[in-house]
């Protein structure tokens, strides 16, 4: 495994990609800017079968609509992602049966507390709903913007990729630094994610381009290898 980048004078911030055999990890702060330039210059510039994002597959069709509309603004680097290529895209995350099976073996071996079991559960529930929202957009059954996300960033494309590239940094170490006050299901939570998410990316047909949230990479790395 290899975390330098062979395209990293074309791109930003090349230290959020891994390279593995048949499959490249790219890190995303989800709809920034530079996350959204990375993975467009990662797909231009690779020759993938597959493109592996980190949504649960319900909503895969939702943001096959916004590439379709270029409504980036919806769709930030995931629509971005499918735009740039006509391979098979499949969505990674939960929920879906390979979630539940993960999740109910997470949770057999780690016997967690009441507490603990229960903020996880209302999350899944909480994830779930948002799922089958998006399908329901897709289909013209609920608003297209149902899955946009608030996110918002000091700089845009007009400002320049090392502008963009500086900013995206700054977000990560400001996420990191919270994120280490967390209350303890979080953690178990992103555990179940990554052990989906690495379950679906070792029976995927390569070499494929997977686009999941920067913190995930340490994670799935450890899993695949």
């Amino acid at each position: 495994m290899s975390t330098a980048s062979p395209l990293s004078k074309t791109l930003p911030n090349p230290e959020y990609i891994r390279w593995l055999p048949d499959l490249t990890l790219v890190g995303v702060v989800h709809d920034h800017p530079a996350s959204i330039e990375r993975v467009r210059v990662v797909l231009r510039k690779t020759n993938p079968v597959t493109l592996a994002l980190e949504l649960p597959p319900l909503a895969v069709p939702l943001y096959r609509s916004y590439a379709a509309s270029k409504d980036f603004s919806a769709g930030g680097e995931m629509s971005a992602a499918i735009s740039e290529t006509d391979v098979s895209v499949v969505g990674i995350d939960g929920p879906s049966r390979t979630f539940a099976r993960t999740f109910y073996n997470y949770v057999r071996r780690e016997r967690l507390d009441r507490e603990t079991l229960g903020r996880l559960y209302s999350a899944v529930r909480a994830t779930s709903t948002r799922a089958v929202r998006c399908r329901l957009a897709a289909a013209g059954l609920g608003s297209r913007t149902e899955d946009e996300r608030s996110f918002s960033y000091d700089c845009n494309h007009r400002d320049g990729i090392e502008a963009c590239a500086t900013d995206e940094r700054s977000h990560v170490s400001a996420a990191r630094a919270v994120s280490a006050f967390s209350p303890p299901h979080v953690a178990h939570r992103d555990a179940i994610r990554e052990d989906c998410m690495a379950t679906v990316l070792g029976e995927l047909p390569g070499p494929t381009v997977a686009i999941v949230g920067i913190d995930h990479l340490d994670g799935l790395v450890s899993r695949l290898q």
